[in-house]
């Protein structure tokens, strides 16, 4: 295993976070905008203060909150022309003030009168939380002629569950454009304009999918009265103000790609070493328009590659519907993405090269993965078709490289071993790798890459075994033979590489309640690979109490101790999961995954809960999660942050104390974050040398503030000692 940098970020880093920021306490410095908000109560602590310019290459906007007797600094800016302006909870949205850097700028801000006027600017997740799903006594369901709710619905958590991993996965619910219905005069009534809107546009077949799942009508309901209460006044309960180190936080964000654009996922530096790449470009895939996104926040330029595809893009698929059910209320039949690649995930190596899962060619795999192969692995495990391949782009040459994969990938990673081992999710059947050293000697595609199935030793032998057992098209077993080992569709989604085991890596499933699976590939694959299957505690095991219970696995990292965090999608718990704390990893109770509930630890995250859930349900949405291995954001080594989707922010965890951190994005509302990592620019820089970046990855556009003609961002976060810190 290679050495890492863990020394040069002890003590001495954590030292210089507290000298480089300076506290200013007067008049504003060169480059920074200071000074106090006040309204008719006083001073207004707790309330961002937000400069925005277009005077750049891009959009730029920079926002801070308010400290002790409602005093402000945004430091470091670009020299430009800013808008500043005041947003806070309880307040009214202030007039903007034109100012440069170095100015001292006063506010006198405007209290809300009503509770309406405050709750405009409350994330997305206090407006969901007013929404009503059926009550936990109403499951299991009983169909079309019965009570409406789909019979393959047990438990009212796989109902929440298909509100957040079918409908959040794409949209804020709770945001305005979604919760308010502004041409509702042309239908007859609510539940109509919903069966209307679910329809619409190019993603239209798959909304529409998804509101079936609830039972159709029982769901449209749901969603119609929730907009009708809120239309005849119905408000939530005030979001807390920004207290304690959220007080801290500095936001930075810039516009990048067009307003079509669907950029999911972004990589700024190697997962491994936070300070490759340090004070490059952020890249990010656009996944509707098969593009890389690229920002220099040096120069702030941003600008878009075309990612090359290795057949006639006729012949490649894609993701996204060419065609709606319905037109756009936006767009009308326009199409705005076409993506045969459908990139969707990036990942840095030492060297810089920014590696993507993205398809290549159509589903049909080449005869050398297939059966009769003299591939090992196909030999093992044969693989009819694929979706996703490997591609890197090369900074230096400006080249896109394409290595065609017998597997689908979606989530990728690199292990910390000699090889530089790119592990892949998304394959289904299989867990996939490439040995990038390999191929970086030989070029060849076929000798660099290898996969396993995911199959546990249910025979306790401490090896795998061929023939297993088989599970059908559902997932389960006819005359299962405890003399066998079980081969277990996990279902591949999240991936992350062991630390402290370079042979091993971990992967996480979406499928209700979720899942966790280790495949140990062993020191001569496919033969030695041994899977691992671990269970989120739910309501589906009798021996766990109701509230200690969870589902909706989504997102996966690891900390530098090898614990293993997951946010909880369903129902917004942050989970960890301790291996070191099973007593039992193989045998024939380890086939449902429910052999280690005491290696779980459940933490619910911050915010308002879904009406009348039970246990309560938060009303936020995780798409993915983060483990800060090296205090890139300045709250410590191994502090684990969860997405908080729906609510406009990054949650950050203390695991020791319980307590949260949040870091919200108070403009333009919308921030839906999915990929995130962080990155050390200047190791002697302290805060100001460091910082988180996420992608504003909203799926449609026009639903972020301010509508149409808005452009996704890329968004840093840092952390600095208080709130005047320059």
């Amino acid at each position: 295993m290679r050495t890492r940098i863990a020394s040069v970020l002890g003590i001495a880093m954590l030292v210089a976070v507290s000298l480089v920021w300076l506290t200013t306490p007067g008049r504003a410095a060169e480059g920074d905008i200071s000074g106090t908000i006040t309204s008719s109560n006083g001073s207004e602590e707790g309330v961002w203060v937000i400069a925005e310019t277009t005077d750049l290459p891009t959009k730029f906007i920079k926002s801070v909150v308010t400290g002790d007797g409602g005093r402000y600094l945004i430091p470091d800016l670009p020299e430009a022309s800013y808008k500043v302006w005041v947003r806070g909870y309880g307040l009214l949205d202030s007039a903007g003030v034109t100012a440069e850097p170095g100015a001292t700028v006063d506010i006198q801000a405007t209290v809300a009168t009503t509770p309406a006027e405050a709750a405009k600017v409350y994330p997305a997740n206090y407006w969901y939380s007013l929404i009503e799903p059926p009550a936990a006594s109403e499951f299991p369901g009983t169909g079309p002629d019965g009570n409406g709710i789909s019979a393959n619905l047990q438990h009212q958590g796989q109902w929440v569950d298909i509100q957040k991993q079918g409908c959040m996965l794409c949209h804020q619910l709770g945001n305005r454009i979604v919760r308010e219905i502004d041409d509702l005069d042309q239908f007859d009534s609510a539940l109509a304009a919903w069966d209307h809107r679910v329809q619409m546009g190019q993603r239209g077949s798959q909304m529409s999918n998804v509101m079936s799942r609830f039972g159709r009508e029982r769901g449209l309901q749901m969603f119609a009265d929730w907009s009708d209460r809120i239309a005849s006044g119905a408000v939530p309960l005030a979001p807390p103000r920004p207290q304690g180190a959220e007080r801290n936080v500095v936001i930075s964000m810039w516009e990048w790609g067009t307003e079509f654009d669907y950029i999911h996922d972004e990589i700024a530096t190697d997962k491994r070493d936070p300070r490759v790449n340090a004070g490059g470009p952020i890249y990010g895939v656009n996944i509707s328009n098969d593009e890389l996104a690229i920002l220099d926040p040096e120069t702030h330029l941003a600008t878009n590659l075309k990612i090359p595809l290795r057949a006639d893009p006729a012949t490649v698929p894609g993701m996204i519907s060419q065609s709606m059910p319905v037109p756009s209320r936006f767009w009308g039949e326009e199409m705005l993405w076409n993506d045969p690649a459908n990139p969707h995930n990036p990942m840095m190596d030492s060297e810089g090269r920014v590696w993507l899962t993205s398809q290549i060619r159509g589903r049909g795999n080449p005869d050398w993965c297939k059966a009769g192969s003299d591939n090992p692995y196909a030999q093992y495990f044969p693989m009819e078709n694929s979706g996703r391949s490997a591609v890197y782009y090369e900074p230096e040459t400006q080249k896109f490289v394409m290595i065609d994969t017998c597997y689908g990938t979606h989530h990728l990673q690199f292990a910390e071993d000699d090889d530089d081992t790119l592990y892949f999710s998304g394959g289904g059947q299989v867990i996939g790798w490439l040995n990038t050293k390999t191929y970086d000697d030989t070029g060849d595609e076929q000798i660099s890459q290898g996969w396993c199935p995911t199959v546990l030793d249910t025979n306790g032998d401490g090896k795998i075994s061929s023939p297993w057992n088989e599970p059908d098209r559902r997932g389960n077993y006819e005359n299962m033979d405890t003399a066998l080992d079980t081969r277990v569709v996990v279902g591949s989604y999240g991936i992350v590489a062991d630390p402290l085991d370079d042979k091993a890596v971990w992967i996480s499933s979406t499928q209700y309640p979720g899942r966790l699976a280790r495949l140990h590939v062993g020191d001569n694959p496919p033969e030695t690979c041994v899977s691992e299957m671990y269970e989120v505690p739910s309501v589906l095991d009798p021996s766990v109490p109701k509230e200690k219970t969870g589902f909706g696995s989504r997102g996966i990292d690891i900390d530098r101790n090898g614990v293993v965090w997951t946010a909880l999608s369903g129902s917004s718990d942050f989970a960890s999961f301790d291996r070191t704390k099973c007593d039992v990893t193989r045998g024939p109770t380890v086939v449902d995954g429910r052999h280690c509930v005491d290696g779980w630890t459940l933490y619910p995250t911050p915010g308002p809960s879904i009406r009348g859930t039970d246990p309560p349900m938060r009303a936020d949405h995780h798409y993915y999660n983060w483990v800060d291995q090296w205090n890139t954001l300045g709250l410590g080594e191994n502090v684990p942050i969860a997405n908080g989707s729906n609510s406009d922010s990054l949650l950050a965890l203390d695991p020791e104390s319980g307590e949260w951190t949040v870091l919200r994005v108070p403009y333009p509302q919308g921030f839906f974050a999915r990929g995130l990592d962080g990155r050390i620019d200047d190791p002697n820089g302290g805060g100001k040398g460091r910082g988180v970046w996420a992608t504003y990855g909203a799926a449609v556009t026009w639903h972020i503030e301010g509508g149409k003609g808005v452009r996704p961002g890329i968004v840093k976060f840092q952390v600095r000692p208080d709130p005047l810190a320059n």
